[in-house]
């Protein structure tokens, strides 16, 4: 197994003392945390984006640029670029600025975004978000492997003639995943393109992100595509590790609560009541670290993932953060490194030295008149039980 980081760098003070850093803190703190994962021993550092709500989020190019100058070996991740609302003409230029800098080290995950609040921002329409997604992800396609791109334009897309974004990436097109949180519409676009998953596993219960998964590999298996490349990471939800369970409920379950009393974010909202009823039925990793090993190889049981996402409790002090950090890398990620492995990024990755297309097969791009396939066909895909 290999493990990420993920701050969406919430900007929230301390449900329960009230304590708020200052924003130059905070996105310092983001960099910090990146060094030190790089340190540890961490696979990958990864910066959401957010567009609404008190996250700091909003440029995480920026943001990962300052990473990538920070570090010399870790992979840099989005988690996730919401492509649903961004242009990708600059999507194109500003992550292979970002893959340049890193010498190669990036990849992207790419979703619609969580957040009803950020379409009107951009003037675009929520019920149109599926749409926007899979065709500005066709676009970004091309750019990234082709010059002189040629694009007819569509309904949510600009006509492009000749065009050649630079910079190119370092060294092909990064790769893409594709984040997937309640419907099936993701996992049915990355399986169509032979994309990996990343299961967000992080708000509803199990068995949920289990029914995504499973439809991801039946679609990725239909669409015909290199069977070695099917990879699925997997999110989490809050993170706190001591001694014993009852010790770290002790210590961050008060935090928690308060947290979860005071959210309410469309798409957020979690059906958790309080810390114990996270822990017994949720996504939350809190407890002793042999309590952590075994609820991520619970996870991995339901969802076969190759890549563990976990994020820190960014409202607590930073030292408590980085303790944190020392105790995943010390005492949770060895046992489960041996026991779970894979493939990524190692001698069996089909996209281990990013070739132009990972050993898939591409797919149909034209409908039976040659017309542009819709990327409306995935927008009645069916929801998946909340």
């Amino acid at each position: 197994m290999r493990f990420q980081l993920l701050d969406i760098v919430p900007y929230t003070p301390n449900p329960v003392t009230a304590r708020l850093v200052s924003p130059a803190e905070r996105l310092e703190q983001t960099v910090e945390s990146a060094r030190r994962a790089e340190r540890l021993g961490f696979d990958v550092f990864s910066v959401g984006e957010r567009h609404a709500g008190r996250f700091l989020s909003s440029a995480p190019s920026v943001l990962l640029g300052a990473v990538a100058a920070s570090t010399s070996r870790i992979r840099l991740q989005t988690g996730v670029t919401v492509l649903s609302v961004l242009d990708p003409v600059r999507v194109a230029e500003d992550y292979a600025t970002v893959d340049q800098l890193s010498r190669g080290r990036l990849e992207l995950t790419i979703g619609k975004g969580n957040e009803a609040a950020q379409f009107p921002l951009f003037g675009l329409e929520i019920d149109e978000q599926w749409e926007l997604l899979a065709d500005k992800y066709a676009l970004l396609r091309r750019l990234w492997r082709e010059t002189e791109v040629d694009w007819p334009g569509t309904a949510y897309t600009r006509p492009q003639r000749g065009t050649t974004t630079l910079p190119r990436p370092f060294a092909g097109p990064p790769r893409v995943w594709h984040g997937s949180a309640t419907t099936l519409a993701s996992a049915a676009l990355a399986a169509k393109w032979g994309d990996p998953l990343f299961s967000a596993n992080a708000i509803q219960p199990l068995p949920n992100y289990a029914v995504l998964v499973r439809h991801y590999r039946d679609e990725y298996a239909r669409h015909g595509h290199d069977p070695r490349g099917a990879y699925v990471g997997a999110g989490s939800g809050a993170l706190f590790i001591a001694d014993t369970t009852q010790e770290a409920k002790a210590k961050y379950g008060p935090v928690y609560d308060a947290l979860v009393s005071a959210t309410n974010v469309p798409g957020n909202n979690t059906p958790f009541r309080d810390i114990d009823h996270a822990i017994a039925e949720g996504p939350a990793l809190v407890g002793s670290p042999q309590q952590v090993i075994d609820k991520i190889a619970r996870f991995h049981e339901a969802l076969g993932h190759d890549l563990q996402s976990v994020s820190l409790p960014t409202t607590l002090p930073v030292e408590e953060q980085h303790e944190q950090l020392e105790r995943l890398a010390g005492e949770v990620f060895p046992a489960l490194r041996e026991a779970l492995p894979t493939t990524l990024w190692g001698a069996g990755d089909p996209y281990a030295a990013r070739p132009a297309f990972a050993g898939g097969v591409e797919p149909r791009t034209t409908d039976d008149a040659g017309r542009p396939e819709s990327a409306g066909r995935l927008a009645g895909v069916p929801v998946a039980s909340r």
